[in-house]
């Protein structure tokens, strides 16, 4: 026997003077005896497989039809007892072959006289345990496959039970009692075409008893969402609290996807308040009082920070505006603003400090200082996230944060980082069997993602940063930043087709103010019942890293290379994840070559400022000396006159923010003497505070017909709190700016003004599109005319008006190249370039082929954004060109 076995004791060795030390200290790569009093080996992936089987059963079962989900559970459960069953029989004969083996090994000893069990040869004994040991894993992942199937199976039989499906596909009329299962939460305002959705309320709820429209009723249990457009008792729904019973009168749809946990939309007729049948519970009062407690102290606080102090601390995203969302969008900050499971983690951390310490005589945090036990302080953490979850209200999202602050929990309780892997796996396979449809959310998703990053690659990052000398404390932060942003990267494609490049400077810079604000809310939230001017002064305190985290998500989001797009799809997420893959290995390598990371470095910051002179170099984009452009905004439009150095002439402003910022930020204009806005359609006007990020804008001007009367109020406030007057354009106005100078050719002004010929007698139009702001431009020896998005008979009325008027250099067409267009008006402008600004694959048919074709007769170069992006046009007269930036 040599000096470095331990005798009976396999799986030890002997140290010098006699001690025996475990191999998992050995697999540690630590001293034993430091302070640390639990080293840890390799991470224990036991549970993994298992969990996602059950993950992916529920997640293939939850939207299949219910005979394949009975097959599939049928199929995971036979294979699994088959392989029971065989590794049963084989248990049986390895036993009794074993017996008769171990006597003959034991005859031999005792005849030698001599020996041990050290000594002893290996029998194949151990091979076929293994062997049964890989088998029974099998049969345990078949079974939880089984499960996840059985569960998503019946979940879903059980929301499309009852008559309310098939009365959903007859979009039937129906009286129902329904209860209340979440709060109200807003959809945001989209563009459509030339119009923006309204932003409507979305309720969970069940419904308890059915009117159908013969007049029988049932009772039944089924889960429908309630869908309440804007009006004036959309306020009342807002305030109503999960598990108040109402009776409501409205219209069944089926659900807007496949595989939804509702059985059914449900819209309620009119626009009257809603019908209270039954008060919510006890325990929804007191969460309600708490939530309305810390809207209230926050009242007085900044706009920002007004919204997003009740994100943060209870997911009360109703002050959020759209603008602030998408900017926390485009830095990936958007789990701030929803309940996670960071922010019970910040609490248990501040009652026992951070984990890892809880089992050591220094152990931080309030509890220890207080005198209460390891063990107390466990109840206590327990009765915290039972709070959580009261306050935040048990919804899946809530639910799943409860489950990884439980993580957090037991790895304050262990002080072991080697439990909170299989913790994890094991909160995911519970919360897919008492939830199947989370294994179709993408929140899920992305949560589990990130918290098994911070679990296995953040802390090995993290090391290798501080060999490289970083400072610990930034190096934890930096770690889990990017460990979280490159495993979720690959998700965020498939909701967007974009990567942010500012998401882990953002996320860094933003995690320093989660912590204090997250605690100064919760205090701020009991605080409130009970002294509120108190509660009011901390409101004011936590507004500050409140305020703070809206300013990163601005700031970062307003760079022109935030975002980069990156193809969608499940194509996009592989490719994504190949290049994650394969940056791993290349980080490695420049750590070890500083100047590789600083050009790294260097490039990453240039690719976010996208300095003008730079991508002008780069990409060709703008040409020099650019006189009009197009912005390639979608289906809408949004035009720019260079009016000098930095300095653009703005001609509608597009659907999208974003994309109207990003166009301006690359063209390099920084200076808006004047927005005009053609006509108060969406796709011409919801992109105005783009135009406004960043910039001095001198006037908005715009046409005469407050049509539609919902964007007009839109366009005045959002120009009132940037402080930009609004002026009226008048016909025949004349402007000039340098080399640009532009007249106003339509709409006509007060009754009297119109032409007397025509098609129709144009007082004052009453369609947005014939409202349109039609101007004439000259910009040196370039002419264009942008004609809006008028329509034929107003297109009529002003060549009759205008009978002077000229041929053209450019013609922008006229509501996105449709269908409707004047060919008179063609005729006499004669364009060299017809310019069209519509989405790719838009549902209209724009341009129409008849367009295209007519403007080409007349000799044109047809363009157009969705083939060839943003256009610009340069020179005059010989030397005109337009050229794409595709």
């Amino acid at each position: 026997m040599s000096a470095g076995d331990a005798p009976g004791a396999p799986g030890l060795r002997a140290e010098p003077g006699g001690h025996a030390e475990p191999d998992i200290h050995a697999a540690s790569g630590r001293r034993l005896g430091l302070s640390d009093p639990r080293q840890e080996g390799p991470a224990d992936l036991r549970l993994l497989a298992p969990a996602a089987a059950a993950w992916a059963g529920a997640g293939l079962a939850v939207s299949a039809p219910g005979h394949w989900a009975a097959m599939g559970v049928v199929l995971c459960l036979g294979t699994a007892m088959v392989l029971l069953a065989v590794g049963l029989r084989r248990s049986r004969t390895a036993g009794e072959g074993g017996g008769a083996g171990a006597a003959g090994v034991g005859g031999e000893a005792g005849d030698a006289g001599a020996g041990s069990a050290a000594d002893a040869v290996p029998v194949p004994g151990a091979a076929r345990a293994r062997g049964r040991l890989r088998t029974t894993a099998v049969a345990a992942v078949l079974l939880c496959a089984a499960a996840g199937a059985a569960s998503a199976g019946l979940h879903g039989a059980d929301a499309r039970r009852g008559p309310v499906p098939g009365l959903a596909r007859q979009f039937a009329r129906v009286q129902a009692e329904i209860t209340l299962t979440s709060d109200a939460r807003r959809t945001f305002p989209r563009v459509r075409g030339d119009h923006s959705t309204p932003a409507s309320l979305l309720l969970d709820a069940e419904v308890t008893r059915l009117t159908r429209p013969d007049g029988t009723s049932v009772r039944l249990r089924t889960p429908v969402l309630v869908i309440v457009p804007p009006g004036g008792a959309a306020a009342a729904w807002q305030r109503l609290l999960p598990s108040t019973g109402l009776r409501i009168d409205g219209r069944l749809a089926p659900p807007m996807h496949k595989g939804e946990r509702v059985a059914a939309v449900l819209r309620p007729d009119g626009k009257a308040p809603p019908r209270v049948t039954g008060p919510p519970s006890l325990l929804q009062r007191t969460a309600g009082r708490l939530r309305a407690g810390l809207r209230e102290a926050t009242d007085g606080l900044g706009p920002d920070a007004r919204a997003l102090l009740p994100g943060l601390v209870v997911g009360d995203t109703s002050r959020v505006t759209p603008e602030l969302h998408d900017a926390f969008r485009a830095t990936d900050l958007t789990h701030v603003l929803a309940v996670s499971g960071s922010n019970l983690a910040i609490l248990l951390v501040l009652l026992i400090g951070p984990p890892g310490r809880a089992l050591r005589a220094e152990r931080g945090g309030l509890a220890p200082r207080l005198g209460i036990s390891l063990r107390m302080t466990a109840l206590l953490g327990g009765g915290l996230t039972l709070a959580f979850v009261l306050v935040c209200r048990p919804e899946p999202s809530v639910l799943r944060a409860a489950a990884c602050g439980l993580i957090t929990l037991l790895a304050i309780g262990t002080g072991r980082r080697r439990t909170l892997i299989p913790a994890l796996c094991a909160a995911v396979l519970l919360l897919v069997l008492y939830d199947p449809w989370l294994a179709r959310s993408y929140g899920f998703v992305l949560s589990v993602l990130a918290t098994g990053a911070l679990l296995t690659l953040a802390p090995r990052w993290s090391e290798a940063l501080r060999r490289r000398r970083v400072p610990p404390r930034l190096a934890e932060a930096l770690a889990a930043a990017v460990a979280a942003q490159a495993v979720c990267s690959p998700v965020v494609v498939l909701l967007a087709s974009r990567v942010s490049l500012v998401a882990v400077p953002c996320n860094l810079l933003a995690e320093f103010a989660v912590a204090p604000a997250t605690v100064l809310g919760f205090a701020t939230l009991a605080l409130a019942p009970v002294a509120m001017p108190a509660a009011g002064l901390l409101a004011r305190v936590a507004g500050w890293p409140a305020g703070w985290i809206a300013s990163v998500a601005r700031t970062g989001a307003a760079f022109p290379g935030a975002e980069t797009d990156w193809p969608d799809g499940l194509s996009g997420a592989a490719l994504l994840a190949a290049v994650t893959l394969a940056l791993v290995p290349a980080a490695r390598w420049a750590g070890r070559r500083p100047w590789v990371c600083s050009a790294a470095v260097l490039l990453l910051v240039l690719a976010v400022l996208r300095p003008a002179p730079l991508t002008r170099v780069l990409t060709g984009w703008p040409p020099p000396g650019w006189a009009f452009a197009m912005c390639d905004v979608g289906q809408g439009d949004a035009l720019v006159l260079a009016a000098g150095r930095g300095s653009g002439v703005v001609v509608d402003a597009g659907p999208d923010p974003r994309l109207v910022d990003r166009c301006l930020s690359e063209l390099g204009v920084t200076r808006v003497p004047l927005l005009l806005l053609t006509h108060f359609h969406a796709d011409h006007v919801r992109g105005l505070s783009g135009v406004l990020r960043g910039r001095a804008v001198g006037a908005i001007e715009t046409t005469s017909l407050d049509e539609p009367p919902e964007q007009a109020a839109f366009v005045r406030r959002t120009a009132a709190g940037a402080g930009v007057p609004v002026l009226r354009a008048a016909p025949g106005e004349r402007r000039r700016i340098g080399e640009l100078d532009w007249q106003v050719l339509w709409p006509p002004g007060a009754a009297g003004s119109a032409p007397a010929a025509g098609p129709a007698p144009y007082d004052v139009p009453l369609d947005p599109n014939d409202a349109s702001v039609t101007l004439f431009v000259r910009s040196g020896g370039l002419t264009l005319l942008l004609p809006g998005d008028l329509e034929p008979p107003a297109q009529q009325a002003l060549l009759l008006s205008r009978p002077e008027l000229p041929r053209v250099d450019v013609l922008k067409v006229a509501h996105h190249g449709s269908a409707h267009q004047d060919s008179a008006l063609l005729r006499a402008v004669r364009p060299r370039f017809a310019l069209v600004s519509v989405g790719r694959d838009n549902p209209y048919g724009h341009p129409a082929p008849r367009t295209v074709d007519a403007l080409a007769e007349q000799g044109a170069v047809v363009l157009r954004t969705d083939r060839d992006g943003a256009i610009a046009v340069t020179g005059a007269g010989s030397g005109l060109r337009a050229v794409g930036r595709s």
